[in-house]
């Protein structure tokens, strides 16, 4: 099938690669123009058949909104819009009432797998009605994991965006609990080699992890972390499922703690934010900060 493809950074692009890989055909756009197939949204819809489909993958929010205004004025009834960014589900709700008054569908999708993607696929976590699901599953094939898992409906307009919100919420409860084991090895004086220790914990473990198995990955690349500054930055969806669960009166202790921890991280050089800087550039390519830098 074709798909229009709007914004091509380290995710989009590599997206865009594995589409075409499964023999679809990519149409994409980006303000770059030397990652642009295209030099407008408006030469990309002329160049799709009806009924279209456009995914957007640009930052949440001004951009986000900004995107589908204009796709708004220049799809036809009939075609589907898809936010792949990290929006928060609330704002779906609106695209997808907005888009639905010019007969336009809207599908939310939650795209998790980092650099990883092109490689070993994207776990896809979509919401919104059957009909408009069914006109991007060949995408969500060719973008998927191979085997059974890493692609769910998860319901209507939004729930795709609020599992990837809570899916990150998970990950930063686990990401900090790798860290302070971490710290609280290398404090010690009777553990050597905390790196080896970490690499022993990858087989025949309750604990071991793809995130586990990237973090020996940080520590072969830099043993103890000197490189790196004890600072992790926070991108929205941490906030949004400690708000999420305030609303809805679940308590979540662990992944409010992790959130907290990461404020904690812009007030010292935290040796427990060095790994967890070093795990999100590992599987996500998130800009880290180094010492000399500061």
């Amino acid at each position: 099938m074709e798909l229009g493809l709007v914004g091509l950074g380290k995710m989009g692009g590599n997206m865009r690669e594995r589409i075409r890989r499964a023999g679809h055909t990519v149409i994409g756009y980006d303000r770059n123009p030397d990652l642009a197939d295209v030099h407008s949204l408006e030469e990309l819809v002329s160049k799709l058949k009806g009924p279209r489909v456009v995914w957007v993958m640009v930052p949440a929010g001004a951009a986000t909104q900004s995107t589908i205004d204009e796709l708004a004025e220049l799809l036809s009834p009939g075609d589907v819009v898809v936010d792949g960014g990290n929006s928060r589900w609330t704002d779906d709700e609106k695209h997808a009432e907005e888009l639905a008054a010019k007969g336009i569908g809207f599908v939310d999708c939650g795209v998790s797998g980092g650099v990883w993607g092109l490689q070993n696929g994207y776990a896809l976590m979509y919401g919104g009605d059957k009909e408009n699901v069914a006109k991007v599953q060949p995408i969500f094939d060719a973008l998927k994991p191979e085997g059974d898992f890493g692609s769910v409906h998860a319901g209507k307009v939004g729930a795709g965006h609020f599992a990837k919100m809570v899916h990150n919420g998970i990950e930063y409860a686990m990401m900090q609990a790798y860290a302070e084991g971490w710290e609280l090895l290398e404090a010690v004086d009777s553990v050597t080699d905390v790196r080896e220790v970490f690499r022993s914990w990858q087989e025949g473990t309750v604990i071991r992890s793809w995130l586990l198995d990237l973090a020996v990955n940080a520590l072969d690349d830099d043993e103890h972390l000197d490189k790196l500054r004890g600072f992790a930055a926070d991108s929205g969806e941490g906030r949004w499922t400690v708000e999420a669960a305030i609303d809805n009166a679940v308590p979540l202790p662990a992944i409010t703690a992790s959130l907290f921890a990461r404020f904690a991280s812009r007030q010292d050089d935290s040796p427990q934010m060095k790994m967890i800087a070093a795990l999100r550039n590992q599987f996500g390519g998130h800009a880290v900060e180094s010492k000399s830098e500061h």
